[in-house]
């Protein structure tokens, strides 16, 4: 079984634009969305949710009032402020035991946060397994293992051999759980000063787990001496840069019309992206 995950530096590169093209040319695949912190893919390809399942993860710390007896020692020591009253503000807490610990007539208990929900869906392009974390909830590289383990045996029980990730931003937690163990990324990029350091952070991430890694610029022409240094880089990195793609406003009428940018039109932008998913496949299927 294949896995590509595509993933940015920084976000607003067109990540998930292009994973959701590839959703539409692609076949016989599973699809999942690994940016459960901000997942927007669902915009796009419209799933209709067939399993909705809970995600338990975190904890808060919680006070039995008839045990308590108000000695304060939970509220001097808390680092957080997350107590108040004798009460625990559920925000403010990090979960971190340490009233449970220190309370000497075990009136502190610790309790699971039910922090999102992940949903295996039907497209018109294919399953999809997505999920949405709760605001101020943690453990969003869980929720990511959670999305991905799912995706496996969807397309295991499918008799699928391919499964596309949209990856998060960054290269924090949720970017190591939806990279570690895939068979390649592609990683989207800008030429901005910004994107150009986010872009040698995630590729360190890369080589870090053994991930083989090609570039795609994005918006190449908004700064092509900064296209240039990318190139540069790449090379010296031995890292392909498999596609340019020009700014196009036809990327932004294609969002407005929830659109996938080959089904939007069959303009020159959307070529460019068919012939990106082309040479993707091929590498694909050599490795």
């Amino acid at each position: 079984m294949k896995e590509l995950v595509i993933l940015s530096g920084k976000g607003g590169t067109g990540k998930t634009t292009i994973a959701a093209s590839f959703a539409a040319l692609a076949k016989d695949k599973v699809l999942s969305d690994c940016d459960v912190d901000a997942a927007d893919l669902h915009l796009l390809l419209k799933p209709d949710s067939k399993i909705t399942n809970e995600f338990w993860a975190g904890q808060t710390a919680v006070i039995d009032a008839d045990k308590c007896t108000e000695c304060g020692l939970c509220q001097d020591l808390c680092r957080f402020d997350a107590i108040h009253d004798y009460k625990v503000d559920p925000v403010a807490c990090e979960g971190c035991c340490f009233c449970k610990n220190v309370c000497g007539e075990d009136a502190i208990t610790m309790q699971e946060n039910m922090s999102g929900h992940w949903y295996v869906s039907g497209t018109k392009y294919g399953p999809m397994v997505h999920a949405k974390l709760g605001i101020a909830q943690e453990n969003s590289g869980r929720l990511v293992t959670v999305v991905r383990q799912n995706a496996k045996e969807k397309a295991e029980d499918s008799g699928l051999e391919l499964i596309i990730s949209d990856g998060p931003p960054g290269i924090g937690c949720p970017v190591i759980s939806s990279l570690s163990g895939a068979t390649a990324a592609l990683i989207v990029t800008e030429p901005s000063l910004s994107g150009m350091h986010d872009l040698d952070r995630i590729i360190g991430v890369c080589s870090h787990f053994g991930i083989p890694a090609m570039v795609c610029i994005n918006k190449y022409d908004i700064n092509e001496e900064n296209t240039a240094t990318i190139e540069k880089y790449c090379a010296d990195k031995n890292i392909e840069v498999i596609a340019k793609i020009p700014f196009d406003n036809a990327a932004i009428q294609a969002l407005i019309e929830q659109k996938t940018l080959v089904e939007h039109s069959n303009g020159a932008l959307a070529k460019q992206v068919t012939a990106l998913w082309n040479n993707l496949s091929e590498r694909l299927m050599q490795s």
